[in-house]
């Protein structure tokens, strides 16, 4: 029988140097999609799989993340006060529950893999996790990217990776996967390359940020050689880890924004208020305006 998965980390502490100087003050990862945080969609995406625990790894100049998941007693009162109902019942809706956060601090730049490693004792040693990079932003018109990881771990268990297509001539860009069937929705990993040389890539499936893992790859990482960058790569113990278990890849049908580029970022931007009732059509118009000129 698999173990639930309860709890999900969400690596914060990248510095945001590509959005400079507004990250110089302002976390990366607070910068808002519409008009909540990137982090804040990506709560939302696993809240609706049914997370119970956020791990948030965090570094420097990063309270405000922590803040952002907490009552704000001022803001709330004064919401009340002016009877602002809708806008207080919102702030209160987006709230994890009490104790069902927890921040550490990745303290050095080493990488992904370190990241992860540092939530190892709150994940524990006998507990399967959830594994979200919030930079990537999975917009699903259905079911979310999380829900359907976990519908495949209940019938599959092991260790699952979120994937999706790019064009054959970028696949030298990203972590690629080759799997036994390409065009399943779920299908067993056969091998794992961080960035293959032009024309070596097993398949066009990239990894997009979303993982599934058993605890056994905190052993891996604790003892896992620097990789790319001089940095704790988790893809080499993942590579690692398929060797002892079973991985299966889960393909992501919706759309992906790297709101970690620019371009990514504007473009989150535009298909999420594109999206919304309350912005969309006027939206629209004015997108139609820009491009007249």
């Amino acid at each position: 029988m698999t173990k639930r998965i309860r709890k999900a980390v969400l690596p914060v502490a990248g510095l945001g140097t590509r959005f400079l100087p507004a990250t110089k003050a302002i976390p990366k990862e607070m910068l808002t999609v519409v008009d909540r945080p990137v982090v804040q969609h990506v709560v939302d995406e696993a809240r609706a799989a049914g997370i119970e625990h956020f791990v948030f790894i965090t570094g420097r100049n990063k309270a405000v993340i922590e803040d952002h998941f907490d009552l704000a007693y001022e803001l709330d009162d004064t919401l009340r006060k002016r009877k602002k109902t809708k806008e207080l019942e919102g702030l209160l809706a987006d709230l994890p529950a009490a104790g069902a956060t927890s921040f550490t601090r990745q303290q050095a730049p080493l990488g992904l893999g370190h990241a992860v490693w540092c939530a190892r004792d709150i994940i524990g040693d006998d507990e399967p996790f959830a594994l979200l990079l919030p930079d990537m932003l999975h917009h699903s018109h259905g079911k979310g990217c999380l829900a359907e990881m976990i519908d495949a771990y209940n019938r599959h268990g092991g260790n699952l990776i979120a994937v999706a297509p790019v064009p054959d001539d970028q696949t030298h860009q990203y972590g690629i996967v080759g799997v036994q069937d390409v065009k399943a929705k779920v299908s067993k990993v056969t091998k794992m390359v961080e960035k293959p040389a032009k024309g070596t890539a097993p398949s066009n499936l990239h990894i997009t940020g979303r993982y599934i893992l058993q605890p056994t790859i905190f052993n891996l990482l604790a003892n896992q050689e620097p990789g790319a960058g001089g940095e704790i790569q988790l893809t080499d113990s993942m590579i690692a880890l398929s060797r002892l278990e079973t991985f299966h890849a889960v393909r992501f049908d919706g759309d992906i924004y790297d709101t970690g580029s620019k371009i990514g970022f504007l473009t989150a931007n535009l298909a999420y208020a594109l999206d919304r009732g309350d912005l969309g059509p006027q939206l629209r118009e004015e997108i139609e305006r820009l491009l007249e000129r």
